[in-house]
């Protein structure tokens, strides 16, 4: 196993159904919950008794889910407000991550933490699918499309562009589940906690702490 930080998996799961799903692999800030909101909004928050965590670092607590129109945003950062913002004020997919990744940055901590986010919309019709991933650090910026039928994971530590995958979880609980410690994501150490959204005719957010 290897530790490779927050993680996002983005596309169509081998269903061919939307998603989005992150989960929090930490060393340093454990104390963490996923929170679904609604079926509109996923956050990241400390767990009781460790609000003071966010004193210590301001990376720590931000939605990482959102749903906005037709589209699932997702991302390790304040830039999931930023993305549904732009998308909400009618700006394409594309732009709006490059947007969010260009003005905001890589995190300025001891790490130079990337952010990374993605988007999908919901429909299955080929011919409106839209779906995104993208990458800041500390030397690039890079936004990839993700082709229709296919599924890309990436994390804040590991391989600086996406990698394709199988996604096999059906549905938004099995989603946050399957994240945080199956497949692939089982050779990663230190999770904390996850979350996942599914599009089955609307979308669901479901979340997932041990």
């Amino acid at each position: 196993m290897k530790y490779t930080g927050r993680i996002l998996a983005v596309g169509m799961n081998v269903e061919r159904k939307p998603f989005v799903a992150y989960r929090v692999s930490s060393r340093s800030f454990p104390n963490r919950q996923c929170y679904k909101y609604d079926d509109t909004k996923a956050a990241i928050l400390p767990k009781e008794g460790f609000e003071t965590d966010i004193y210590k670092n301001a990376y720590i607590t931000y939605n990482c889910i959102r749903i906005v129109n037709d589209a699932a945003i997702v991302s390790n950062g304040s830039h999931t407000d930023v993305i549904a913002d732009k998308l909400q004020r009618g700006m394409n997919m594309k732009d709006a991550l490059a947007y969010s990744l260009v003005t905001m940055d890589y995190e300025k901590d001891d790490y130079h933490t990337p952010r990374i986010a993605a988007a999908v919309t919901s429909t299955n019709d080929k011919g409106k699918y839209e779906c995104y991933v993208g990458i800041a650090n500390d030397e690039k910026f890079l936004i990839d499309r993700v082709p229709y039928g296919d599924a890309a994971f990436i994390s804040t530590y590991g391989s600086q562009n996406y990698d394709n995958l199988d996604f096999e979880a059906v549905n938004s609980k099995d989603a946050a589940k399957y994240i945080y410690d199956e497949g692939i994501f089982a050779n990663y150490e230190k999770p904390v906690t996850s979350g996942a959204a599914i599009f089955d005719g609307e979308w669901t957010i479901e979340t997932f702490t041990p």
